[in-house]
C-alpha cells in the first residue's frame, strides 16, 4: 500500500472515530502542529510538525498520519487555554522509526493540576491508541511523554492527529512557569565551623595534604591534637602535610578559633590502601570550558574556590577536563606540537606551557589538581590518549604533581575486542594497577557511562567512582530531563545503592549550576529551574554522590554559592558512614528518599517530580523509625518539630524538601 492510500484511509479512520465519539466536527479545529514547538522541551532532538522526530512521515504500528507533532521522551509542553477549549483529541503511540532500538513511552495529559489521561507503556508496533480529553474551562494544559523509567533511546514519540475543538478563542503554547530564585540557607555564623568529613585516607608513604575546612570570621587560627609522626599544620592556613610511614588509623581533633568563639571537632587519618573515603568535592572544566580550556581558566578556578569560599566548606579537586594534551589535526594552532617526547612521556599542548607549575599554584591553595586522558589512542575531543603508553603517562602525571585522574572510554572502544564486562574491566584494570605502583596518591574516576553495569564491578577494578549513565549536560536543554532519568529513575531501578561506599562511589555526573556551556561557543545560566537545582544537590547528597561543580568559577552569584555551600546539606553526602540512599515510596510523580547516617539520625528527600504544585508525604512506615520523630528542614537549617507517623510537605514544580531525623529523645 502506497503512503498517499493509507493518508486517505487513515483521514477516514481518524474522522469516522471521532464522529463515533460524539465529537462534533463543525466546531473549529486547532491543530497542535500549528503552535510554537519551540516551546516543546525534549530529551533529543527538536519537535517535528507533520512528521516524526526522525523527519520522516508520522507512522505507528504501520498507520501512516498525516498531521500531528513528532517529539522524543522526555517531553513536556505547557498550553495557556484560558478556559476556552473542549476537547483535545490524539492518536498516541510510539513511532516506527524506532524499530532499531526498545523505546518505551508513556503519555500524559494534564489539566490545572489534575491527571485527564495517562496511557499504559507504549512500544514499537502496539498499535495507535485514540484520545478524547474532556478540556472545558481548563485553563492550564500540559501534553508529556515520560520514558517509562527505563532510559530514553529510540523513545520517538507521536501526537498524531493531534487537534484541538474549540467554538471560540486558541490555545497558546507558553514557556515552562518561571521561578524566584529564593535563597533558603542563611549565612554563616561569624563564629567558627569546622565543616567537610571527618575521615580521610592517604596511603604510606604518599605526600599527605589536607586542609581542614572551617567557616567563621576571618582570620582563624587552626591546631590539631594528636598529628601522627611526619605531619604539621600550618596555624594560619588550616593546610595540614607531611608523609606518614606507618598504617593505621590515627584519631586527631581540630580546633578552629576567632575572636568570637573556638570549635573542636574528631577526626579520623587512615592511612592505608583505601583513598576517597568519602565522596570527591571539586571542580572540573568541562561543562564550562569544554574544548578551549587554558591554564589561566584552571588557575581563576583555584583562586575563585579560595575567595569564594568553597575551599572553606570541603571542595578540594580542581581538575581539567579533556583537550589539554596535543591534537594532530586541529586547525587551532594552540592544540599542535608532538605528541610525546622523546622518552615517550605524553605532552600538554600551548595552553598548558607548564603542567608542574599549574599543580605547584594549585597545592600552593592548599587544593588538590585532577586530569584526565582516555584509554583509547585519542580522547573524546581527538588529543592524545594513552593506548600503548599507559604506564608512562600515569608516570607523567605524578612527575605533574596530580592528584585526582578521570579515564574517559571514548576511543577505546574502536579497540575493543568484545562487549563483554571482561573487555570493559580491561583498561581500568590495567591503569588502577599501575596507579597503585606510585609514589603518590592519585583517585581514580572511571567514566564509562555505565557500559555493563559498572557499579556492579567498578570497585573491583579499582575505581574510586564510577559514571553510572551518560552525560548529564549532553545538551543544553536536555540537562532536566537528564538530571530526572539518570538520577532519580536509574538508581531507582538499578538499586544502587548496594555498590557504593567508603573508596568506591556511584558518580552520576557533574553538578551542573551557575554559567555553564550552552554548547554554542558561550555560557549561558544553566537551564535547571531554581527548584531543580535544589533537587539536584539534594538528589547527589542523598545518593552519596562525588559533588563535581562544572559551571564558571568566576561567576558565582549569591543563590549558586547558597546550593554548594550549604554545610548541613553536604554532611548528608559526607557522611562517614558511607551508605547511599535510596528510594522508600513513590506516589505517583511524588516520591520520598532516604539516607542512613553515622550518628544513627536518617536524612529524607521529598520530591516532587510532578509539573504542579503537591503535597507529598514520608511516612515513617516506609522509613523504619518509630515515633516520635524530631524534624529539621536542612536547606532552611531550621528545627520543625516532633511529629508522629509522618511528615508531609507542600512541594512546587520539580522540587524538593530536605529534612533529618532524629528520635526525639536524642
Amino acid at each position: 500500500m502506497n503512503h498517499r492510500l493509507q493518508i486517505i484511509i487513515t483521514l477516514i479512520i481518524f474522522y469516522l472515530t471521532t464522529s463515533i465519539a460524539g465529537q462534533v466536527i463543525s466546531k473549529d479545529t486547532v491543530w497542535l502542529g500549528s503552535l510554537d514547538l519551540k516551546k516543546m522541551h525534549q530529551g533529543w532532538g527538536v519537535a517535528k510538525k507533520d512528521s516524526s522526530v526522525t523527519g520522516h512521515l508520522l507512522s505507528i504500528a504501520g498507520t501512516v498520519f498525516p498531521h500531528g507533532v513528532g517529539t522524543h521522551a522526555p517531553s513536556s509542553l505547557w498550553l495557556d487555554l484560558k478556559g476556552k477549549m473542549d476537547r483535545f483529541q490524539s492518536y498516541i503511540g510510539l513511532d516506527d522509526s524506532s524499530k532499531n532500538g526498545s523505546g518505551s513511552v508513556i503519555f500524559k495529559i494534564l489539566g490545572d493540576g489534575k491527571k485527564l489521561y495517562e496511557s499504559n507503556i507504549m512500544r514499537l508496533n502496539d498499535k495507535p491508541v485514540f484520545v478524547d480529553a474532556d478540556i472545558k474551562d481548563v485553563k492550564k494544559l500540559v501534553l508529556q511523554v515520560g520514558d517509562a523509567g527505563d532510559g530514553i533511546g529510540y523513545d520517538h514519540a507521536d501526537w498524531a492527529e493531534a487537534r484541538f475543538i474549540t467554538s471560540g478563542g486558541h490555545p497558546v503554547a507558553t514557556d515552562r512557569p518561571t521561578e524566584e530564585k529564593i535563597i533558603l540557607t542563611p549565612k554563616p555564623s561569624t563564629k567558627p565551623r569546622i565543616n567537610g568529613p571527618s575521615i580521610f585516607g592517604v596511603r604510606p608513604g604518599s605526600p599527605f595534604m589536607y586542609k581542614i575546612p572551617a567557616t567563621g570570621g576571618k582570620p582563624l587560627t587552626y591546631t590539631v591534637e594528636n598529628l601522627p609522626d611526619g605531619l604539621s599544620v600550618d596555624q594560619s592556613s588550616g593546610i595540614i602535610s607531611g608523609v606518614i610511614s606507618g598504617r593505621g588509623r590515627y584519631p586527631v581533633t581540630f580546633t578552629v578559633s576567632n575572636t568570637k568563639g573556638k570549635v573542636s571537632r574528631n577526626f579520623t587519618i587512615v592511612c592505608g590502601d583505601t583513598l576517597a573515603l568519602t565522596p570527591h568535592m571539586g571542580w572540573n572544566s568541562w561543562y564550562v570550558w569544554g574544548n578551549h580550556v587554558t591554564d589561566k581558566h584552571i588557575r581563576d578556578a583555584t583562586d575563585a574556590m579560595v575567595k569564594s569560599g568553597l575551599i572553606d566548606h570541603g571542595y578540594m579537586y580542581v581538575n581539567i577536563d579533556d583537550c589539554w594534551g596535543i591534537r594532530e589535526d586541529s586547525k587551532d594552532s594552540t592544540n599542535l606540537g608532538q605528541p610525546r617526547d622523546a622518552r615517550g612521556m605524553v605532552n600538554s599542548n600551548k595552553r598548558f606551557s607548564d603542567m608542574k607549575a599549574l599543580t605547584d599554584y594549585i597545592h600552593s591553595k592548599g587544593l588538590k589538581a585532577g586530569i584526565y586522558t582516555s584509554p583509547g589512542k585519542t580522547t573524546c575531543a581527538g588529543h592524545t590518549g594513552a593506548y600503548g603508553y599507559e604506564e608512562l603517562d600515569v608516570q607523567r602525571f605524578v612527575e605533574w604533581g596530580f592528584d585526582f585522574l578521570k579515564y574517559d572510554w571514548c576511543s577505546y572502544g574502536n579497540l575493543a575486542n568484545e562487549s563483554s564486562v571482561e573487555e570493559l574491566k580491561r583498561p581500568y584494570a590495567l591503569i588502577s594497577s599501575i596507579i597503585s605502583k606510585q609514589p603518590r596518591d592519585i583517585v581514580l574516576n572511571l567514566c564509562q557511562y555505565g557500559m555493563g553495569k559498572v557499579w556492579q564491578w567498578g570497585r573491583q577494578v579499582g575505581g574510586n567512582s564510577w559514571r553510572t549513565a551518560g552525560d548529564l549536560g549532553g545538551s543544553f536543554e536536555g540537562i532536566g530531563n537528564a538530571l530526572f532519568r539518570d538520577g532519580f529513575d536509574l538508581y531507582a531501578n538499578e538499586h544502587l545503592e548496594q555498590y557504593g561506599g567508603p573508596g568506591a562511589w556511584n558518580d552520576p555526573d557533574y553538578l551542573l549550576l551557575g554559567y555553564i556551556s550552552n554548547w554554542n561557543g558561550g555560557t549561558a545560566p544553566t537551564p535547571l529551574t531554581p527548584n531543580e537545582q535544589y533537587s539536584h544537590v539534594s538528589l547527589w547528597c542523598l545518593l552519596a554522590a562525588p559533588l563535581i561543580f562544572s559551571g564558571d568559577m568566576t561567576r558565582l552569584d549569591d543563590f549558586t554559592l547558597n546550593l554548594l555551600t550549604n554545610d548541613e546539606i553536604l554532611d548528608v553526602d559526607q557522611d562517614a558512614l558511607g551508605l547511599p540512599g535510596y528510594r522508600v515510596s513513590k506516589e505517583g510523580d511524588n516520591e520520598v528518599w532516604m539516607r542512613k547516617m553515622e550518628d544513627g539520625s536518617i536524612a529524607v528527600g521529598l520530591f516532587n517530580r510532578g509539573e504542579f504544585g503537591d503535597t507529598v508525604v514520608a511516612r515513617w512506615k516506609d522509613l523504619g523509625v518509630k515515633d516520635p520523630q524530631r524534624v529539621r528542614d536542612l536547606w532552611r537549617q531550621k528545627e520543625l518539630g516532633t511529629f508522629n507517623n509522618e511528615f508531609s510537605s507542600s512541594i512546587s514544580r520539580h522540587g524538593v524538601t530536605m529534612i533529618r531525623l532524629w528520635p526525639e529523645s536524642r
